[in-house]
């Protein structure tokens, strides 16, 4: 079975899969917080314990992490623990597929490398996949599946933690949705201005990021959801087309396919 393990700056997403080619599923997935102080021993004690009796049935591993030290623990685990699994990290020298027409290819992290391979194997049109975690990225990508950009926006979370922090009447609330927008008390106030204050940049992002996709489009663009504080937003917007929770899971799927041979000889 293979494993994935897409570490963000906030949480550590897991995946378990059987099969391979068009016969892969995902059989699991589990997600853990990030703690950059954890070493390799301790990341392998949480994960074995997470993946039960299917920690040993794992053969393979394709992983990435946006935060350096955490990739530094990966790698001892890896050799530590899974010294004969084989094992793919996503970084510059790993063929992924994904044409870079930025400015800068080395600047494009894993996780938008692996976003965007897994949305063109999707769908067979332009995309932005908006991920929802620490930061908001909204990114673009064709319908060849060309990664051509996007832009950063402040997460939520951090948002509310600066809010709360700056604000000596204000804290930090369920993340429902109020009564109605306009807010009759300060806990109804905030929750309106964080859910439909970042749906609607969102929504802003995505309509100006499509009207320049549109004329190497066709005009049809998918807008994927992803990230773990995805589905606080998704009912609020009115461009998400889709939401895929695991959308990094398939792409890092597809990476390990990319970089080795089939595990079993005729089968996929």
């Amino acid at each position: 079975m293979l494993l994935t393990v897409d570490v963000g700056n906030s949480n550590i997403a897991l995946g378990l899969h059987s099969g391979r080619g068009e016969r892969a599923e995902l059989v699991r997935d589990w997600r853990m917080r990030t703690d950059s102080r954890m070493t390799a021993d301790e990341l392998a004690l949480t994960m074995r314990g997470l993946l039960g009796p299917d920690a040993d049935r794992v053969d393979g591993i394709c992983a990435l992490s946006t935060v350096p030290v955490v990739l530094r623990e990966l790698r001892t685990m890896f050799g530590r623990y899974y010294p004969d699994v084989p094992t793919i990290v996503v970084e510059p020298g790993v063929r992924t597929g994904v044409p870079l027409l930025v400015d800068n290819p080395k600047e494009v992290g894993g996780d938008r490398l692996v976003n965007t391979l897994a949305a063109h194997h999707l769908h067979d049109t332009a995309c932005v996949v908006v991920d929802f975690g620490t930061s908001t990225n909204v990114d673009a990508i064709s319908a060849k599946g060309e990664f051509l950009g996007g832009a950063f926006a402040p997460g939520i979370d951090i948002s509310v933690d600066a809010l709360a922090a700056r604000a000596a009447a204000l804290r930090k609330v369920e993340l429902v949705p109020p009564r109605s927008v306009i807010g009759k008390n300060t806990v109804e106030c905030l929750q309106s201005g964080i859910l439909y204050g970042f749906a609607g940049q969102v929504d802003g992002l995505v309509r100006r990021i499509s009207e320049e996709l549109g004329p190497v489009s066709g005009g049809r663009v998918e807008v994927i959801a992803t990230g773990g504080l995805a589905p606080l937003v998704v009912n609020e917007s009115e461009t998400i087309t889709e939401h895929l929770p695991n959308l990094s899971m398939v792409g890092l799927r597809l990476v390990f396919e990319r970089n080795t041979a089939p595990r079993h000889p005729g089968r996929s």
